[in-house]
């Protein structure tokens, strides 16, 4: 007897393509959490001016233009034992475009107070990376030499001479975009099950101390593909022969990190601030999609625009020098550089960093009982494919 399906029976995998539109194989390791996902399919309307003979729409051709929609929500969790890359990774992979940059971890020589960190051997760093050390993480903002690296800013405990530096595993910006597909798979499965070829991130966005540290992921699809036409006609661009079977669903254990863990560094000489009521940082891709060539009623490839990166914070007014600072630098157009940790324990963690964000003034809100700063989105920059680095560690 046909029932209901429970909106939990739910699991959402992730992978990258190797081409466009090229449905990957996965594995129970390509399992992500997820709240939410949403996906909508348009057909470009066109309008008919033939005259039939009375004002009766008469109905548009078959194989129109198709525009398929997603957003994909989830939140920061543990990274499974024996993976890689987190589970969302390839998302965030799709959404900066360059492939991971891993550090391996070493040994601390010495440190200094002002975020000097010398390894005992070459450390094999590029500016923009991520290292981690006593359930924190840092980004190197400058190479000093083969054994020594400047971080943006320095540990709270600095690592001692002859102990670890943890690995971290950091996700930048670069031209060109690879596309993922989304595997929605429901219980039981006699059900409608779906798949997202061709999924390009369009936005993500990173929000900081809610409940959860969560990410919104947003985009175009060349095609959404499901169980019950796939093989015919209404196959799609994927041309499946059969639906990909779900992996077999194992164990999938994962700890949720908590919204208000994190630290949040800010300033032209960064100082870490314990105010901070609410922060997000939005990064844009400006997708413009191979849709309107002749011979293809699908997008055929990913053609992004220019990348628009920002932050965006709110804080509780103080008197002190710092504060100050952030508003003076607001209203010289100073840079300033932005870091978010997200997380306290090791496998855990999560960092965003902005090396150079130009603050707009803050708006004052003076309707609670304490004075609050509103700074509203402000836009990162950069050299080339460097405004921003996301890492995990």
């Amino acid at each position: 007897m046909a029932s209901y399906i429970s909106s939990n029976a739910n699991r959402f995998y992730t992978a990258l393509e190797s081409a466009y539109g090229q449905v990957p194989t996965i594995t129970a390791g390509n399992r992500i959490p997820s709240v939410r996902l949403t996906v909508r399919q348009q057909l470009e309307v066109t309008v008919r001016k033939d005259k039939t003979g009375s004002r009766t729409f008469a109905g548009l051709p078959v194989g129109g233009r198709r525009q398929t929609t997603f957003e994909l929500k989830t939140f920061l969790t543990n990274w499974q034992q024996g993976a890689s890359t987190p589970s969302y990774g390839p998302l965030f992979q799709a959404a900066l475009g360059a492939a991971p940059a891993s550090f391996a971890g070493g040994t601390a020589a010495s440190t200094s107070g002002n975020g000097s960190l010398a390894f005992a051997s070459p450390h094999g760093l590029a500016a923009g990376q991520a290292v981690s050390s006593g359930a924190e993480i840092r980004f190197v903002a400058a190479i000093v030499d083969t054994n020594t690296v400047q971080l943006n800013v320095p540990f709270t405990v600095p690592p001692a001479a002859g102990s670890p530096v943890d690995a971290a595993l950091t996700y930048g910006p670069a031209t060109e975009l690879p596309s993922v597909g989304i595997f929605d798979y429901w219980s039981p499965s006699t059900a409608t099950q779906r798949l997202l070829c061709g999924g390009s991130v369009d936005q993500v966005e990173i929000d900081i101390n809610g409940d959860y540290h969560e990410f919104v992921f947003s985009g175009q699809a060349q095609d959404v593909v499901d169980s019950s036409s796939v093989g015919g006609s209404g196959g799609g661009a994927a041309q499946l022969q059969s639906f990909p079977a779900e992996p077999t669903v194992g164990g999938f254990d994962y700890t949720i990190v908590p919204g208000n863990l994190g630290q949040a560094w800010l300033g032209t000489s960064p100082t870490q601030y314990f105010t901070i009521t609410s922060a997000s940082v939005v990064l844009k891709n400006g997708l413009d999609m191979r849709s309107k060539e002749f011979g293809s009623s699908l997008p055929l490839a990913i053609a992004p625009g220019g990348r628009t990166v920002t932050a965006a914070f709110e804080l509780f007014s103080q008197d002190d020098a710092n504060t100050q600072g952030l508003y003076q630098a607001a209203r010289q157009q100073s840079p300033i550089s932005v870091m978010f940790q997200l997380g306290e324990s090791q496998g855990q963690l999560m960092g965003v960093y902005l090396k150079s964000v130009i603050p707009v003034v803050p708006e004052f809100d003076d309707g609670k009982n304490r004075l609050q700063w509103k700074f509203r989105p402000s836009r990162a920059q950069g050299t080339i494919d460097d405004e921003i680095a996301v890492a995990f560690a």
